[in-house]
C-alpha cells in the first residue's frame, strides 16, 4: 500500500490543518494523510477516532474571502469542513480530486420534494378550501354593525388606492345630484328591501366605466359609467344589481375570504405591514368575481326590483351590450361582468324580463338625470 504524507516533502506543512467535525462549534488541528490505493482521506483528530472521507466524495466549499485555502467537505458529512492553507497539499489534493468543485449530490431529494408538494398543497387547502368556508361563515355571523364598518373602512382604501398626488379619490356631491340619485334609489329600491342596514349610493370623481358592492350597504359608481349610459334606467339597472349583491352579502364573503387568503400569503412571502394586500383587496372589490350562481341571483333580485319599480329591465342587457361593443372584453364594467361565460345568456335574460311590459316610466325625470350626469362637475 502507498501511502503519501502531505506535508513530508520539504518546505511542506507538517500534515496538519483545521477540522470542523460539524457537531461542535471548535476547530481542532488534525493530521492527515492521503492513501492512494484506498481512494481515502484519513483525518487524525488529536481527540477522536479518526475519519476516512473516500476521495470520490470529497467537495470544495468556495471561500470568497480566501483564495489561498481550500475547504473541504464530504458527501456523507455535509456540516464538517477540514481546511488547508499549504499550497502544496492544496496543489496534491486538487491533483487526486478532481472533481472537488462540482455540487454534492442532493440526498433524499424524493423527501424533499415529497415536503414541499405537501407544503404547496397545504397552502392551496387553506387558500382555495378553509378560507372561503370560513369566510361564508363568518359573513353569516357578522353583525351589521361589522359589515358597516367593514364597508366604510374599505371605501376608504379604494379611495386612497385611485388618488393621485398623496390625496385620496373625490366623492361627487352637488344637492342636484346627490338629490338625483336619492330619488333614483328609492324607486328602485322602495318596494322589497329587507336589509339590516340601509342602502348607501356613493359616486367617486374616476373615469373608470364601473359600478361595484361593498360590505354592509355600500354601492359605489365611478363617474365613467354615468357618463357612459344613455339614459337613468341604465343606472338604475346596475343600481339594482348591485343591491342584489348587497342583499346576498355576496361583497362581505369576497371581503373576508381575499383578506383571510392574503394573510396568510403575506405570511408566507413577507408582506407584514399589509400594503400589497390591502391594494390587492382593493382590485379584487373594484373587480368582483363573484360565482355565476351570485351573478344569476343578483340579475334575477335586480329584474325583480325593476319591475316591481315600473323601470324597463332591458336597460340592464342594453348597458352590457352596447359597452361590450364599445369596448370590447377587457375594460371597464365589461370586464367586471365578462368573467363570466355567461354573459350573453344574461343580456338576452334582462332583455326577456323586459317585454310585454307597459307603463314603465323612466326611473328620474330628465332634469334629475341630468343633474346626476353632472354630478361631479
Amino acid at each position: 500500500m502507498t501511502v503519501i504524507h502531505v506535508g513530508d516533502s520539504p518546505g511542506n506543512p507538517e500534515g496538519f490543518a483545521d477540522f470542523f467535525d460539524g457537531r461542535l462549534a471548535r476547530v481542532r488541528r488534525a493530521a492527515f494523510e492521503i492513501d492512494e490505493a484506498a481512494r481515502v482521506l484519513i483525518i487524525r483528530p488529536p481527540d477522536c477516532p479518526e475519519e476516512i472521507w473516500p476521495l470520490s466524495e470529497l467537495r470544495e466549499i468556495p471561500d470568497q474571502a480566501h483564495d489561498d485555502q481550500l475547504v473541504l467537505t464530504t458527501a456523507k458529512r455535509a456540516l464538517a469542513r477540514f481546511i488547508l492553507t499549504d499550497p502544496a497539499s492544496v496543489s496534491v489534493l486538487r491533483h487526486r480530486v478532481p472533481k472537488l468543485p462540482t455540487r454534492s449530490p442532493v440526498r433524499g431529494k424524493g423527501r424533499v420534494l415529497a415536503w414541499a408538494a405537501a407544503a404547496v398543497a397545504s397552502v392551496f387547502l387553506i387558500v382555495f378550501v378553509l378560507v372561503p368556508v370560513m369566510a361564508d361563515q363568518m359573513a353569516r355571523i357578522l353583525p351589521p354593525s361589522g359589515e358597516e364598518a367593514l364597508g366604510d373602512a374599505t371605501l376608504e382604501q379604494i379611495q386612497i388606492a385611485l388618488g393621485t398626488d398623496f390625496s385620496p379619490l373625490n366623492f361627487c356631491e352637488t344637492p342636484e345630484g346627490t338629490a338625483a340619485m336619492d330619488l333614483m334609489l328609492e324607486r328602485v329600491s322602495g318596494f322589497r328591501l329587507d336589509l339590516p342596514y340601509p342602502v348607501k349610493v356613493s359616486v367617486l370623481d374616476h373615469p373608470m366605466i364601473n359600478a361595484f358592492a361593498l360590505p354592509g350597504g355600500q354601492v359605489v359608481f365611478f363617474r365613467g359609467i354615468l357618463e357612459a349610459a344613455d339614459s337613468p334606467d341604465e343606472i338604475a339597472a346596475v343600481l339594482a344589481h348591485e343591491i342584489g349583491h348587497v342583499a346576498a352579502r355576496d361583497p362581505t364573503r369576497i371581503a373576508l375570504r381575499s383578506a383571510g387568503s392574503l394573510g396568510v400569503l403575506g405570511l408566507l412571502f413577507g408582506d407584514f405591514a399589509g400594503g400589497a394586500a390591502v391594494l390587492f383587496l382593493v382590485e379584487q372589490l373594484i373587480q368582483a368575481d363573484y360565482t355565476r350562481q351570485a351573478e344569476a341571483a343578483a340579475d334575477a333580485y335586480g329584474i325583480a326590483l325593476l319591475q316591481e319599480a315600473d323601470v324597463d329591465p332591458a336597460a340592464l342587457g342594453a348597458l352590457f351590450q352596447k359597452l361590450l361593443d364599445q369596448h370590447g372584453e377587457a375594460t371597464g364594467i365589461a370586464a367586471h361582468f365578462m368573467s363570466h361565460p355567461a354573459l350573453g345568456d344574461r343580456i338576452a335574460t334582462a332583455q326577456e324580463a323586459g317585454e310585454g311590459l307597459i307603463g314603465t316610466t323612466p326611473v328620474i325625470p330628465d332634469a334629475e338625470w341630468q343633474a346626476l350626469q353632472a354630478i361631479c362637475n
